[in-house]
Parts: C-alpha cells; sequence; structure tokens
C-alpha cells in the first residue's frame, strides 16, 4: 500500500514570537540610547537582519571585554549564564536582557 503526502509550506514564513521580541528590544534601543549598542553575540542567526541593525548602530561582540564600561549591552534571544551576567556587572555595563521567554 502507498502513502501518499501532501506538504504545505506557510507563506511568508516568519520568527517565533521570542525572536521577534528580541529584534524589537535591540531597536528600541537604538531609539532610546545614545549609538552605539552592543549586543552580545548575533541577537539572532539571520544575516540580513544582522546587517540592518549594523547600519543602525548595533555592534555585535563576542565578548564583553570588548564594550566600553557604561555602555548599554544587550544578551540575545539565545540568553547567557549567571556568569556573564555577574561579569557584565563587574565590568559596569547597562544589560538589557533580550532572552527568548
Amino acid at each position: 500500500m502507498e502513502n501518499s503526502f501532501q506538504i504545505y509550506l506557510a507563506s511568508p514564513r516568519g520568527f517565533c514570537a521570542g525572536v521577534e521580541r528580541a529584534i524589537e528590544t535591540v531597536k528600541l534601543c537604538l531609539e532610546k540610547y545614545d549609538r552605539p549598542v552592543y549586543v552580545l553575540h548575533e541577537i539572532v542567526h539571520n544575516k540580513h537582519v544582522i546587517g540592518e541593525l549594523e547600519e543602525s548602530g548595533a555592534i555585535f561582540v563576542e565578548n564583553l571585554k570588548a564594550i566600553p564600561r557604561g555602555e548599554v549591552c544587550i544578551f540575545s534571544a539565545h540568553g547567557v549564564s549567571v556568569e556573564i551576567e555577574t561579569e557584565a556587572e563587574l565590568l559596569g555595563l547597562r544589560t538589557i536582557d533580550a532572552t527568548c521567554p
């Protein structure tokens, strides 16, 4: 007996609510705070979104020590450990958590 399946792809496909929230968090920070704002790691894994945010004034870093003291540091949608939160506090960074809930 042969099974027949149909696959339907939603169009357009978008991001989940947590990713949308993280992107919006960076955009709101760019409006509220002096540029640049720093984001620890890529906010989401999408080169087009990253490029747009970089053009708007976001700087993506891989290490907290790359962020000047007193600057805004946004934690990506992927979240961070308690140790990273503590390190950011010790480095005098103003943190905003964009972790996907």
